[in-house]
């Protein structure tokens, strides 16, 4: 059985559907993660509120996700990536921060 990070379609209501339907998803930030994955490589721009919120949010799982974002060569994605770290940029761990602004900047 594929990851759902792996599967390369999904329809917005099937995206939608997960994210209302995931018990725990405002508990649990490896749920939100896995959704922000989802919302990076599919392009739901719709969501990216959501990919907002968890890179200031949870700092800690957020590095791997502004790789994503910034992979997936898509400008807005890469300008999300870039906003995120203006928000929370001074407060980072000086490691996490060096790691991302390599990525980002």
């Amino acid at each position: 059985m594929l990851g759902l990070a792996q599967i390369n379609w999904f329809s917005i209501e099937l995206l939608r559907d997960m994210m209302t339907s995931s018990q725990g998803f405002e508990r649990d930030f490896e749920v939100r993660h896995r959704w922000c994955e989802l919302v990076v490589k599919h392009g739901h721009s719709q969501a990216y509120r959501d990919v907002q919120h968890f890179l200031v949010h949870d700092q800690a799982m957020g590095v791997y996700l502004y790789g994503e974002l910034m992979v997936q060569e898509r400008p807005e994605q890469q300008a999300l990536a870039r906003r995120c770290l203006s928000l929370v940029q001074e407060e980072m761990d000086p490691s996490a921060r060096r790691v991302v602004e390599e990525m980002v900047l």
